[in-house]
């Protein structure tokens, strides 16, 4: 297949529906939401499901979150405690993943869940991906649309240059909102941090009343989507928690430390969240071999960006 098979979408009720159609086909659609460019396949068709990974080069052994259009779809394939039902009563439809068991005898592909007694699940916000998931009836699996490992997608320019001519089409809706991915919680033993993300793990613990707990969200043999120890990596190598550039690097600036480029020279969190990885594309583009980034502080959003920056950071296979 070459590039030119993969179909560019817009966000239209007929085009909607063709991304149904090949949904249905078995057929893989890279999907706009306000985190980051998702790939989808139909969730309980097992051949779309491997096709993720195959498309994507992505270990078998780490699993898949699934997007559903309301509640009512997710509670045909999880079960709920009373605390994860009102965490998504407040914060769904958004960048909230919960990780819950699994329900018996549902048509979920296994590959999704990479052999876990949990699922991963949330209702993204961006209208044109819960129209698809309507329009299709069926939950969508749907990591990030992009090389296992490389830097997510936010646009839809960014999915056809990684999967060009490996999947059917794509959705684009313009930038994603957020440019993060979603924030995880799981429930074993509490509400706890799995991976932070698009909402501020500050808004969930004022929603709780109580502090989430701590947990290694870093490791190689996940328990849930996004917690591999190295991804979101550019070609260059980064340093972070530089406050100016040494010999043969360019600096990511933010705040007032100025860079090559910035992420934010006013030191909004949420404008770097939302072009973080596209500053690290672009600044690959450039040829640079190695990139410093200006220090973020570690709260809010920033908590997010920091976990992205060390995972890019991080010693490559």
């Amino acid at each position: 297949m070459n590039a030119t098979a993969t179909q560019m979408l817009g966000t239209g009720a007929a085009d909607i529906a063709r991304a149904a159609t090949l949904l249905s086909q078995g057929r893989l659609v890279a999907m706009p939401t306000e985190t980051v460019y998702g790939l989808a396949a139909d969730a309980c068709n097992d051949a779309a499901v491997a096709a993720i990974y195959a498309a994507k080069g992505r270990p078998s052994s780490n699993p898949l979150i699934v997007h559903v259009s309301d509640l009512a779809m997710a509670g045909d394939y999880v079960d709920f405690t009373p605390i994860a039902r009102d965490m998504a009563q407040a914060f769904w439809p958004g960048p909230l993943t919960l990780v819950l068991p699994l329900r018996s005898g549902t048509s979920l592909s296994d590959r999704v869940t990479a052999g876990l007694s949990t699922l991963a699940v949330r209702m993204p916000e961006t209208p044109a991906a819960r129209a698809l998931i309507q329009s299709l009836g069926r939950p969508l699996a749907a990591p990030s649309a992009n090389p296992s490992g490389k830097v997510s997608p936010t646009t839809a320019a960014h999915v056809m240059a990684g999967l060009g001519g490996k999947i059917a089409a794509i959705i684009d809706a313009g930038p994603c909102q957020i440019g993060l991915e979603s924030t995880i919680i799981g429930f074993e033993g509490g509400p706890t941090l799995l991976r932070p993300g698009g909402l501020p793990h500050e808004a969930i613990e004022r929603m709780l009343d109580q502090p989430l707990r701590a947990t290694s969200i870093v490791t190689d043999r996940p328990n849930a989507p996004g917690q591999l120890a190295s991804h979101y990596a550019p070609d260059a190598a980064l340093r972070l928690n530089a406050t100016s550039a040494e010999p043969n690097e360019v600096l990511l600036g933010f705040g007032p430390i100025a860079g090559t480029q910035t992420l934010s020279a006013s030191g909004d969190l949420a404008e770097a969240a939302a072009c973080l990885f596209d500053r690290l594309r672009s600044l690959d583009a450039t040829g640079a071999t190695r990139i410093a980034v200006a220090p973020i502080p570690d709260k809010g959003l920033g908590r997010a960006i920091n976990d992205r920056l060390r995972r890019a950071a991080a010693p490559r296979d």
